[in-house]
């Protein structure tokens, strides 16, 4: 896994799930949230985050990341400042530390509490 790629990612706005993800979720598993990135979509699940990436010119070809939320060992979130506009995410996990913009458009809190449900909740 490139950790380089998910770490340049930013969050722009939420969007409805993508359909090729919801025939990979597991039994149980339900699709919370799915924000757009440029070209992408991070989907939040009840057990997972997954980053989608369409690559190619057409973006017909599709990269599939899974990051199980028992996989994180901490997170940090920081709210957007008055000349820095975007807000963060920080995760530390097994694979690495990834780190995701948020666009001013998405609440930082809302995502530090579905985080926080999740990864408890995953234990």
């Amino acid at each position: 896994m490139e950790m380089s790629k998910i770490a340049e990612w930013t969050l722009y706005q939420e969007v409805p799930v993508p359909d090729d993800v919801t025939s990979i979720l597991t039994r149980g598993e339900e699709a919370l949230v799915a924000y757009k990135t440029f070209r992408d979509s991070a989907i939040f699940t009840t057990k997972r985050l997954i980053m989608r990436d369409a690559q190619g010119l057409t973006g017909k070809k599709v990269e599939i990341y899974s990051l199980p939320y028992k996989a994180i060992d901490m997170w940090s979130t920081e709210n957007a400042g008055t000349f820095d506009l975007d807000a963060e995410v920080e995760l530390w996990t097994r694979a690495g530390h990834i780190k995701i913009k948020l666009n001013h458009k998405i609440d930082v809190r809302q995502i530090d509490s579905l985080i926080a449900h999740c990864v408890l909740n995953s234990q």
